[in-house]
């Protein structure tokens, strides 16, 4: 065993494939950020008074994912950050701060998320233990100490409404009005584009926000994206003939995602460079695309409560028995709900039922239609799209996680 991994590791001694891989990570922050020139001067634009001390409009970004939201805010924060350290007497301070609201045992609760916050900006709060009330207190006393303008940047911001809800943000923005010195401006980033339809009106109201909305890439454009990355990334002469093309038109196809097509470079470098071949191929290309589907889905899938497995096993046992008939959610959430009987477990609402269909539609594992039906409302119809071994592998793992549980 021990020649086995020897010769592996041997065989690794040599790089014959990167240069420098780093360029294809998705937290790898170009120079320059290509066709997107445009939604960042308007960033820029929209965030320009925080120079003069001046608070700005709340700002929203949308867009699917991949699609440079991230990438484009960063970049404005570090030129801001750059300006003020040009004006180091303006007489106040400009802070801007990022967080993950998808991030797990952070922003799960108004708590965590607030704490996490004030960690950020210099303070501290215990992990738990204090009333919410105390937190925003600390919260302000911090901010105040010295006339200052924050900037929050909270991204997949509707996931952090998901998860706790949108009085949170009103409560953020009503802060403004406590506060003497200091000033807050949100700037949230979201791939659904519906998002703040549907919150609370008052909360809504409450924003007054600008909305800056991002296209989805076309193969062209991504083409553009990887050329300027693949020079550093990759050594010289190892992608092979239309590599970059079938990359984008994945990713262009499925949904404008230059973040995708990065990621398969990166996996079919990876496995050419297992396979000790010296160039990246289309085959690598098309291995690389099962494997990511397939990583990504099961992953997912393992990783996730048994809520969110007793929906989806709910799902493909109804598919199977309706044959191509269509789902709707008031089908899904009966027959779940019979299963948390079976298992004895406390169901789920409807209305959380209905997020978690939400989050698989974004997940790529099912398709959701929104159909009309007039003066009765609207009704989600619901297509699963896993199949083969992808879905032999999820019943397994849902099989397994409901006998050992």
């Amino acid at each position: 065993m021990a020649d086995d991994l020897d010769e592996i590791f041997d065989s690794f001694d040599e790089n014959n494939i990167f240069k420098d891989k780093f360029l294809l990570q998705s937290n790898y922050m170009p120079e320059e950020i290509p066709h997107r020139e445009k939604e960042i001067k308007q960033i820029a634009s929209i965030l320009a008074p925080v120079l003069r001390g001046e608070k700005t409009s709340n700002l929203f970004l949308y867009g699917n994912t991949g699609t440079g939201k991230t990438l484009s805010i960063l970049k404005v924060q570090e030129a801001l950050e750059k300006r003020m350290q040009k004006n180091s007497d303006s007489g106040f301070e400009l802070k801007i701060q990022y967080l993950n609201c998808k991030l797990k045992q952070v922003a799960d609760t108004e708590y965590r998320i607030l704490a996490e916050i004030i960690r950020q900006l210099g303070g501290e709060i215990p992990a738990t233990g204090l009333p919410t009330q105390a937190v925003y207190s600390r919260f302000i006393e911090l901010i105040e100490q010295r006339k200052q303008l924050v900037i929050l940047i909270l991204d997949e911001i509707d996931q952090l409404v998901k998860k706790i809800s949108n009085n949170f943000l009103y409560n953020l923005t009503r802060l403004n009005f406590e506060l003497s010195k200091s000033q807050i401006s949100l700037v949230g980033i979201s791939n659904d584009l519906t998002f703040l339809e549907n919150i609370d009106p008052r909360v809504k109201s409450s924003l007054s926000e600008e909305e800056i909305v991002f296209s989805p890439y076309n193969a062209v454009q991504i083409q553009d994206i990887l050329a300027k990355r693949v020079e550093g990334a990759f050594k010289d002469n190892v992608l092979g003939s239309g590599v970059i093309a079938k990359c984008a038109a994945y990713a262009a196809r499925e949904s404008g995602d230059a973040r995708r097509a990065l990621d398969l470079l990166r996996v079919a470098g990876e496995l050419a460079e297992r396979e000790g071949e010296k160039r990246v191929t289309l085959k690598h290309i098309d291995e690389a695309k099962s494997k990511i589907e397939r990583d990504k889905i099961l992953d997912v899938i393992t990783n996730h409560p048994k809520q969110f497995q007793m929906v989806l096993n709910s799902i493909i046992l109804l598919s199977e028995e309706k044959e191509g008939i269509p789902l709707f959610t008031g089908d899904v959430y009966s027959n779940y709900q019979r299963f948390c009987t079976l298992y004895k477990i406390e169901p789920l609402t409807q209305r959380r039922v209905g997020d978690i269909i939400q989050e698989f539609d974004m997940l790529g594992i099912i398709n959701v239609r929104v159909i009309s039906k007039g003066r009765g409302g609207r009704m989600r119809e619901i297509k699963l799209i896993l199949s083969g071994p992808v879905l032999n592998k999820a019943k397994e793992i849902i099989r397994e996680n409901m006998v050992y549980s």
